[in-house]
Parts: structure tokens; sequence; C-alpha cells
């Protein structure tokens, strides 16, 4: 057992009391704040702002900031326990929570310099204000390299210019942080990365999307009309924001892959639950090896999924490269995700096609974890990179 503590890449399997406190907590906080609600966010498109206000007050809006900055201070397994915990109930208010966390507020605490941290993190990770983050453009999703919103040096500003969409909290976002092009197009350093404020001159929302899945998790555009940024809003130096970017994407596919688990797992225990409490032929459903052997494919799924995501979370928890690590996660517990609440609706049969019963709403909003940040096909690309390196 020592030999193995002393391997860098060894994982710890069993939950820590850590991870058994938070996943109970939120398991108790989904129950009682989330459950009730979610088919009622889902109908009527709702970002539920008050519950993400509540979260925070949990620590769950700073799980990986420093409690010097207000946040929880924890690791990525602990991080990745709660938005496991939280999918399992409803993936819109995991993918959220993924976001604000993983992107616009780890965004800041990676890059940005002190006094910004010191303005932004405390309210980002108690909840007072929602982050955004914003990389994709209405023609530039994977090719970013060829974004159009730009900014123009102006003595002490930045003038902004442009749009960005698919944007989580793209309206109710207090700040974003945003990436756009200083440099010539295709430039790998040609991208800066700036934090902007809600209300700031020239910087508006536009349409919300009306989506298939995910519909209590806002979606919406940012718009720039001859928005003046001053250049103490930029992290890093100009031209650091694209590799930026894509370090913390590394972090971010992570907290996908924990999404596409946690939705995995809620359409897997449903499923679950009700093979053995529908009967046909006078016994239940889960006695039938068709159904038995689909729900011993959706556990072993989910499991290696689980073994994936948790790797890739210890990884980072011990400082090292992730970009091959979390692009696999993200790529399996993704696709496993869809498959499994496939086959949850096919196990709950016409019931599945209702919305008197979940195991719809698990297939609606599964699809959407092997598209963002970084679809499936683009998941392959970065592994296949790595490997052949």
């Amino acid at each position: 057992m020592q030999m193995m503590t002393e391997n860098p890449t060894a994982i710890a399997f069993e939950q820590s009391e850590g991870q058994a406190m938070v996943a109970q907590m939120v398991r108790d906080f989904g129950d009682k704040f989330i459950r009730p609600n979610m088919m009622k966010w889902d109908e009527s498109q709702e970002f539920p702002i008050e519950i993400f206000h509540q979260m925070g007050k949990l620590g769950l809006m700073g799980v990986l900031v420093p409690t010097e900055y207000g946040g929880a201070g924890l690791g990525y397994l602990e991080y990745v326990t709660a938005i496991v915990e939280i999918s399992r109930i409803d993936g819109s208010i995991g993918l959220s929570m993924a976001a604000h966390n993983s992107l616009c507020t780890n965004h800041i605490l990676q890059f940005g310099t002190e006094q910004q941290k010191q303005k932004y993190l405390p309210k980002l990770a108690t909840g007072e204000w929602i982050g955004a983050w914003g990389l994709t453009e209405p023609n530039t999703g994977s090719d970013a390299g060829n974004m159009r919103t730009v900014a123009i040096k102006d003595g002490d500003y930045y003038v902004l210019n442009g749009s960005k969409n698919f944007i989580t909290h793209g309206r109710s976002g207090n700040v974003a942080v945003v990436i756009v092009r200083t440099g010539q197009v295709g430039d790998s350093h040609g991208m800066s990365a700036f934090i902007i404020e809600k209300g700031t001159n020239g910087f508006t929302s536009g349409k919300k999307e009306n989506k298939l899945g995910m519909r209590a998790s806002e979606t919406a555009e940012l718009i720039f009309s001859d928005c003046k940024i001053h250049k103490s809003q930029m992290m890093g130096e100009e031209g650091d924001g694209f590799v930026q970017s894509l370090k913390v994407l590394d972090g971010g596919r992570i907290s996908i892959a924990a999404l596409s688990l946690g939705i995995a797992q809620g359409a897997f225990e449903a499923a679950l639950h009700y093979s053995k409490e529908r009967h046909q032929f006078n016994k239940p459903i889960s006695a039938f090896q068709g159904i038995s052997f689909k729900l011993a494919d959706m556990a072993t799924k989910i499991e290696a999924a689980r073994l994936l995501t948790f790797r890739a979370a210890e990884l980072k928890n011990m400082g090292k490269s992730v970009n091959k690590e979390s692009a696999m996660a993200k790529l399996f517990a993704s696709e496993v995700a869809v498959e499994v609440a496939n086959e949850g609706v096919q196990i709950f049969g016409g019931y599945g096609y209702t919305k008197d019963y979940p195991a719809e709403k698990y297939y609606r909003d599964a699809k959407l974890c092997t598209i963002g940040e970084g679809t499936s096909e683009i998941q392959k690309l970065v592994i296949s990179r790595a490997i052949l390196r």
C-alpha cells in the first residue's frame, strides 16, 4: 500500500470522509430545494438564480477558491463529487454550477492579478455574483482562432466590438470573462482575456436560446458595441487569452465529465427503480433478461466513466497536466450519459416518453454533454494529438 501512495498517478478509489460529507450535503440540499421545482423550471425555462445564491452559502459556488477569497478551499475530488450529486437530480443546475466554477471563477483564480482576485472572487465564490465565460461566437465554435470579436487598443483602454453566443448566464451573469481578438486572425497569441462587469457601457445581452434540454440553465448572447474596457481588466498580457482558455478548458472538461456522470447515474437509478416496480406477465420487468442485461451494461459503463472522471480529478489535484485525461473522461462520460439516458427511456417504455416520469428529462439533458466545452469529435482530436505527440 505504501508503494501505491508514492505513485504519482495512483488514485484513491474509496470516497474520502470529506467527499462523503460534500455528497450528503449536496444530496440533502438537492432533494429539498431542487427536486420539487425542477420540472417547473424546465417547462418555463426559468433560471432559478435564488438557488445559486443559496448554493453560494454552502460553498458550492466557490468550491476550488481558497478560503482567503471567500471560497470553500476544497479540491477537485470534492468539486467533482458535488457536481455529480447535483446533476443526479437536475443537469441544468449542475451545468450552471460547473460553468460558474470551472470557467469564469477559475479563469480569474488561475490568471487574474491579486487585485482582480480580491475584487471578484469573494463575490463569485459566495454566490453573490453569477459568472459567465465567453469564447464561442456565432461562426466560430471549435474554430476559436477565427473569432471575429475584436478589441482595439485606444490609450489605456480597449474598445470591443462583436458578439459571443451559447454563453451560460449570458443575461443573468454579473461579470463575464471574455476572450477576444487583439491580434491577427488565426494567431493563437492574438487573443486576450478581459473581465467585464454587467452594466458596462456597450455591453449588453442578446437572444436567449430555446433549448432541447438543460432548460433551467440560461444560455444567451453577449453583445459588444464600442464597449470601452480599461487595460486593468485584462488578465495576463495581451495575447495570452487563448492559451489561458485552453488551460481553463482542461479543468472544465472534468466538470462536464462529472455532469455527464451525474446525469447517467440519475437516469440509471430511475430506470432501476422503475424496473423493480413495473410488472408484466406477473413479474417485475427487471426479471427479464432483456431488461436486466440493459441495466448491467448501464451500471458497468457508469462505473468506467466514474473511474476516468475521478482519475482526471485526482491528477488535477496533484497539479499534473490533464490535457489527455480530461478529454478522455469528458468524451467517455458524455457518450455514456447519452447511451444510459436513451436506455432509460426504453426501460420505461411508453411512460419514458412522458413528462410524468424523469426518464425523458435525463434524455434531453444528456445530449449537451457531448457538445459543450468541446464536442466529442474535438475530444478525440485532443486525445489523438496527445498520444501521437
